[in-house]
């Protein structure tokens, strides 16, 4: 592969992971009881390499609170991949290590190897 093609590809990562942060804090959360900074502070929903936010504890607020974001971030993702002339799946796949990342300590993260866990 020649350095200028790596070179723009590089930069469609780039470009993709700015996005991504961005989408990451700036996604609506509910006016439901719970939002979502609470909920994840409480250990009800964590962030999953899916891309996606996943029920740690589950009851009928905490799966619409993760419907309801899930939704957007879906949304979010096929924009970003239609933008940056890329697969969902790559988008997904980086949204979800740059979210276990950015996950605070002592909030939850699910991880293919281990399930949920404590990070």
């Amino acid at each position: 592969m020649g350095t200028i093609m790596k070179t723009n590809m590089m930069n469609r990562f780039i470009a993709i992971a700015i996005t991504l942060l961005t989408t990451l804090t700036l996604l609506p959360t509910s006016v439901m009881a719970v939002n979502l900074q609470e909920a994840k502070a409480q250990g009800l929903v964590g962030e999953q390499a899916s891309g996606y936010l996943g029920a740690v504890k589950s009851s009928a607020e905490v799966e619409q609170l993760v419907k309801s974001v899930n939704q957007a971030r879906q949304q979010h993702y096929n924009e970003i991949a239609q933008r940056n002339n890329t697969s969902v799946d790559i988008v997904e796949k980086l949204a979800g290590k740059k979210a276990i990342e950015l996950t605070p300590s002592g909030q939850f993260v699910k991880l293919p190897s281990a399930g949920w866990v404590k990070k």
